[in-house]
């Protein structure tokens, strides 16, 4: 990730006090809800009806919990060797198998000897059940010539246990020649990629390893070496750039062994692009963990007016008008209607309520007293809608009452509007009181993390007695970024709130226009056109999404103003992201309600705490058992599932067809073995 990146598009402190002073503060409201203990009207009316979750579609299939039979047995664990700690593609490995979050080892060729004890178990089971190779000689310089991290009886004792135990190798960065074995490659041409992309596409084989991708699918492959080949032999390309192959699957020994003919490092398109085929090549399909791609945005402040800052540098506000909010809805259809992918594609709308009049007319006119509010009214739907409190105040320091009544008040004006909104999610304004602020308000100096630690406890108890269980976070902010991929984090200070944290983007929240954005993001970055910016940015939410990354994107309110017609600069950027994850895929783009989100990421968090113990295939029953350490949920690739029944409802497992895997979430407790079976891929 690039922390510049990253730290852009959160207002700095100045302009948070011009754009909070925008906002109304009185706590008026149709409820006429007073927090706890106050000296106000304590009737408490409904709040609104929560959105309904979708129902399990699938679930996996448990079998008893024996594992009878014989069987060459193996744990689904991968072993990564690489020559030291140095080795480019170790980086690389690890950053695909941490995505997918399936566990693994992690050998040192040069410091660390490899024999058949580090291979199989006392009790007979293979250690693992794919082999990963950081490149296919484990060459390391030295003194100006290059050296073998594995002398022979290495090679031999992991090509014995591949061939005995079945298991599949994977190499990066392969050499076309014939030591210290034969993949079939004969050299071409060799040489280094700058940031002038090669673009390799998928060949034979390929199509069926990476599946995931379209056709004709144009994979960069930058600041690289490349080894240009042809095959020699009785071998299936994988990949190849023009003529050349720089991918192969060949057969030697009753072994089965992938290279590529490239180096790729952890952020390479390339890399997450390929990377999910290899592993899931490897393992033939079976393995702890899942990947699927996500496309979620927020776009804060709906109702509010917020700061607008134009190209010569003054300050206005600006409030979406409800003409503009019928605009939203037609280009979100749009949006589905050009990228069947997204079909589901849906806003989140994170709104303040202190500014809707919940009894306007639902009507789609502008002949209303608040047209804003009746449209929205009339475009309920359209949307999902997220609790932001209900004036938009800094809530680092706010006490108890004033938090209680932000937050609910904020959810009965909407259940009077009509709003169907999850009580259980909650996103304060600039994700204050989360332990990122400026001891000096007026102060334009950055704010200072200080963990969550440094949370305001008036918020978290206001929010877990009101009974928020997620808050959203910032990926801008160390101390709101999880240990493990697609995780978050339970709160220190408050261990029934759980952080789920968002990405940020570079659409400035004060530009309305191309020119407002052009000139806020030029003042930082230099001279950009305004579609070389989209481009930019886009790019960077896209490795987000092809990496797997479930967290939403954050826009803000003046980004939907139509500054042409059916144009606006949220939706430009939306458009480019799609269009980047479309030339690419052919598995849809995941766009689920918050609630549905936030469970996910628990689930992940709970998945990596499983990951010290393993789960064993017994190749000849396919029976897949697994003993858990603690309560809480592990995630599987590649086991039966069938359709769920209104029973399954109950339950904790679900699975879901992503593409041609099958991915299972199951409910697991600590001591009890769980068996399922798997549905291996050829």
């Amino acid at each position: 990730m690039n922390p510049r990146r990253l730290g852009r598009n959160l207002p700095i402190p100045l302009l948070i006090v011009v754009a909070l002073g925008l906002v109304a503060v009185t706590l008026t409201s149709p409820s006429g809800l007073e927090a706890p203990g106050s000296t106000g009207v304590t009737a408490q009316p409904a709040l609104p009806e929560q959105p309904p979750l979708p129902r399990k579609q699938r679930v996996p299939i448990r079998a008893g919990n024996t594992d009878s039979g014989p069987g060459t047995r193996v744990a689904l664990r991968q072993l990564v060797v690489a020559t030291d700690t140095d080795d480019f593609g170790l980086a690389a490995w690890k950053s695909v198998l941490d995505g997918i979050g399936t566990p693994y080892d992690v050998l040192l060729a040069r410091t660390e000897r490899l024999d058949a004890n580090r291979l199989v178990r006392p009790d007979g089971v293979g250690r693992y059940n794919g082999i990963l190779l950081t490149n296919n000689a484990l060459l390391y310089p030295d003194n100006g010539n290059y050296q073998a991290a594995f002398d022979a009886q290495e090679w031999n004792a992991l090509w014995d246990y591949e061939r005995a135990f079945q298991v599949r190798q994977v190499s990066l960065n392969t050499f076309p020649g014939q030591s210290p074995e034969d993949y079939c490659l004969r050299p071409v041409g060799e040489g280094a990629i700058g940031t002038t992309p090669e673009l390799a596409t998928v060949a034979g084989a390929g199509s069926q390893v990476f599946d995931y991708l379209v056709a004709d699918a144009k994979i960069p492959i930058v600041q690289s070496y490349l080894y240009r080949a042809k095959l020699g032999c009785d071998a299936t390309p994988l990949l190849t750039v023009g003529q050349d192959v720089v991918g192969v699957i060949s057969t030697r020994d009753g072994r089965e062994r992938a290279a590529l003919t490239f180096s790729v490092g952890p952020d390479a398109v390339s890399t997450k692009l390929l990377g999910l085929g290899l592993v899931r090549w490897a393992t033939r399909g079976i393995f702890l963990g899942e990947q699927r791609h996500w496309f979620g945005v927020d776009v804060d402040d709906w109702f509010s007016s917020t700061l607008r800052m134009r190209p010569d540098g003054t300050k206005d506000v600006y409030r979406l008008t409800g003409a503009e909010a019928a605009d939203v809805a037609d280009q979100q259809r749009k949006v589905r209607q050009a990228h069947p992918l997204a079909k589901d594609f849906t806003l989140n709308l994170p709104y303040n309520a202190s500014k809707f009049d919940a009894r306007a007319p639902a009507r789609c006119s502008d002949d209303t007293t608040e047209p804003l509010s009746s449209y929205t009214k009339c475009l309920a739907g359209e949307f999902r809608w997220i609790n932001h409190t209900s004036t938009h105040p800094q809530m680092n320091d706010t006490p108890y009452d004033r938090n209680y009544t932000e937050i609910q008040r904020n959810l009965a004006d909407a259940a009077t509007g009509g709003l169907k909104v999850p009580h259980s999610v909650l996103k304060t304004p600039e994700y204050s009181g989360l332990g990122v602020y400026n001891p000096d308000p007026e102060s334009p100096d950055p704010p200072t993390d200080h963990g969550l630690a440094g949370s305001n406890k008036e918020l978290l108890k206001a929010a877990s007695d009101l009974g928020v269980k997620y808050m959203q976070g910032n990926m801008s902010f160390a101390g709101h970024r999880p240990p493990c991929f697609n995780c978050g984090i339970y709160h220190p200070l408050q261990k029934d709130v759980f952080i789920v944290p968002d990405w940020p983007t570079n659409i400035a929240f004060e530009a309305v226009t191309p020119d407002e954005q052009k000139a806020l993001y030029n003042a930082e970055y230099g001279e950009h056109t305004y579609e070389s910016i989209v481009k930019g940015e886009a790019e960077v939410a896209l490795q987000h999404v092809i990496s797997g990354s479930a967290y939403v994107h954050t826009l803000h309110q003046g980004n939907l103003h139509q500054y042409a017609d059916g144009r606006s600069l949220a939706f430009d950027w939306i458009q480019a992201v799609l269009a980047g994850y479309t030339a690419y895929y052919r598995v849809p783009l995941k766009n689920t309600d918050w609630i549905t989100l936030a469970n996910h990421v628990e689930h992940r968090t709970s998945h990596f705490g499983q990951l010290t113990e393993d789960a064993v295939w017994n190749r000849v029953t396919n029976a897949v058992s697994y003993t858990p350490r603690n309560d809480g949920s592990v995630f599987i690739t590649g086991i039966q599932t069938r359709e769920a029944t209104d029973e399954d409802q109950k339950g904790p497992d679900e699975a879901e067809i992503y593409g041609s895997d099958a991915i299972s979430r199951l409910g697991v407790s600590a001591g009890q073995t769980i068996t399922v079976t798997a549905s291996p891929r050829s």
